[in-house]
């Protein structure tokens, strides 16, 4: 009771509290506007957030991480546009729902799914606190070595059908992470005599570049949609009676989320497809699914939002962050000399919980202000792409700026910004680029400090967790080279003589087809002609 107390005096100051509440009302407002996402908008406030407290500047970044899938909910079910990217599966079931006339009581079940999913997620991290300060201080220099490499594993491996691209982009990501005077001798690394390198490629320049600027650039080329909100009857407030209806659905769907929350790299699409497709297993009308279904709506819903704070796990405790906006978020630590990790159980477990009752109380504020602003929230998703870009050129270049006061930095994010608008135009992912760096930079300190202690390889992983992660990577990657061996085997010979022989005889037949079909038309213009002539 005693942490709690000193957790609520934490919380209770009136800028903690103003974060708190611009953050959630930010957050879905900003998630209702389809083409900006969490990140874009994480990433233009992060300058801002390094003069503030760590407590204020974290609260704010995770009132917007936090109540964006809220907002994004909208417009994916009432436009069928998903406001963030992983609102996408809410409109299989959220849009078919709206044609039928149901819009409202639609908003009503995503919203309450997506409380639920918050709300457990956050007690069980409340629960998990205890265990992760026990666990956290056994994580020496190999055993974090070890959870970044499987981080990093995770991501290439998460990226299915992309795993090569994600790779090289990742390795991308460490290279650049590289650039400048690297932390045991201060040799300078990749600079090419350019002093400007000397300090190396700043992780916020980058991630603005790779998200917001590529974003604006995005829509700058997109040509504005004229968007009719359709009627819709219902009431806000039934949606929590029909999700009481279906407590095994939000149940399971809720404990995926967190569970793939914990694990870095995998993140909400993973949670989701797991939540939807179990859920359509175990439903009485599987039919239903995809057009319409109550239940659908509520795993991918629940799913989602049961993500956020579980996903502050493996960044509290071992200080490795599991997707781009958690690796944001490192960086407002890191200004702030707050290090992630075992020491932050042990020292500062008051502004453990203090976060993690923020995310509490930010549930219910951003249910609440949605069940009294959703009739004014719809019309942003009227405001046109290119306002959008301008807006988010100009804050990037501002923010960009902001950091250093330097002209070069505007114009490396500029680069990146490039970079990142080809890379999504070619649907190439980016977070690789980014946890890349951020895992490259703690593979190389921990490993620097752990090859002291180590005289040959096996000692490298003589302790409990550091033999149980090297088996988890070795097991990941034997596993996932099987299956993609198995993917792209050769065909049995028979059957590809068969299809051969198929193929062939249809060609051969479409041929002769035509070839008759074109007699036939000979054969017609001569009598036509025949009969003209006489």
């Amino acid at each position: 009771m005693d942490l709690i107390f000193s957790a609520v005096d934490v919380l209770a100051r009136w800028d903690v509290m103003l974060a708190l509440l611009v953050g959630a009302v930010g957050g879905v407002a900003i998630g209702a506007i389809p083409g900006v996402g969490p990140a874009v908008a994480i990433a233009i406030l992060l300058p801002a957030t390094f003069s503030m407290d760590p407590i204020v500047g974290l609260t704010l970044l995770l009132g917007i991480y936090g109540s964006s899938m809220y907002g994004g909910s909208i417009p994916a079910i009432l436009i069928n546009t998903p406001g963030t990217a992983v609102n996408a599966l809410t409109t299989y079931d959220g849009f078919p729902m709206t044609l039928r006339g149901e819009g409202r009581r639609a908003l009503s079940l995503a919203y309450s799914a997506s409380f639920l999913g918050g709300l457990f997620s956050v007690i069980c991290l409340i629960f998990l606190s205890p265990v992760l300060a026990k666990i956290a201080p056994m994580f020496g220099s190999r055993e974090i070595f070890l959870a970044a490499l499987l981080g990093l594993v995770l991501v290439v491996v998460a990226h299915k059908g992309q795993m090569a691209i994600a790779a090289a982009l990742a390795g991308f990501g460490i290279l650049i992470g590289t650039v400048g005077l690297e932390p045991a001798a201060y040799t300078r690394r990749f600079t090419f005599g350019q002093s400007w390198l000397a300090g190396g490629l700043d992780l916020i320049v980058v991630v603005l570049g790779l998200f917001a600027l590529s974003q604006a650039f995005l829509l700058l080329t997109m040509d504005d949609e004229k968007i009719r909100l359709p009627r819709s009857r219902g009431s806000l407030f039934q949606g929590f009676r029909e999700l009481a209806r279906h407590p095994r659905v939000a149940a399971i769907s809720a404990s995926f989320g967190v569970v793939m929350g914990m694990i870095p790299g995998v993140g909400e699409f993973t949670a989701q497809f797991m939540s939807y497709t179990s859920a359509r297993k175990l439903s009485k009308n599987p039919k239903a699914f995809g057009h319409g279904s109550s239940e659908g709506l509520i795993a991918s819903e629940t799913a989602n939002n049961a993500v956020p704070a579980a996903a502050m796990i493996p960044l509290l405790a071992l200080g490795i962050p599991g997707e781009a906006l958690t690796a944001m978020m490192l960086s407002v630590f890191y200004v702030h000399n707050v290090v992630p990790g075992p020491g932050l159980f042990q020292n500062d477990m008051d502004f453990v919980v203090a976060l993690y009752i923020a995310l509490l109380v930010l549930n219910v504020i951003v249910v609440g202000f949605l069940l009294v602003s959703t009739g004014w929230l719809v019309h942003l998703t009227r405001i046109p792409n290119r306002f959008l870009g301008m807006c988010i050129l100009l804050l990037s270049f501002v923010g960009v700026y902001s950091i250093r006061n330097s002209a070069m930095d505007c114009i490396i994010a500029a680069v990146f910004g490039l970079l990142g608008f080809v890379l999504k135009r070619l649907n190439m992912p980016i977070v690789p680029i980014i946890l890349g760096m951020v895992l490259g930079g703690i593979m190389e300190v921990k490993l620097r400090a752990s090859l002291a202690r180590v005289k040959t390889p096996l000692d490298f992983i003589d302790r409990p967790i550091a033999f149980l992660l090297f088996c988890i990577i070795v097991i990941i990657l034997v596993s996932t080279i099987w299956r993609v061996w198995r993917e792209w085997r050769p065909v049995d010979r028979r059957s590809m003589q068969k299809k051969a022989s198929n193929t062939f005889a249809k060609r051969i037949s479409g041929r002769s087809h035509r070839h008759f079909e074109n007699r036939k038309k000979q054969q017609r213009r001569r009598r036509f002609y025949d009969h003209v002539g006489s």
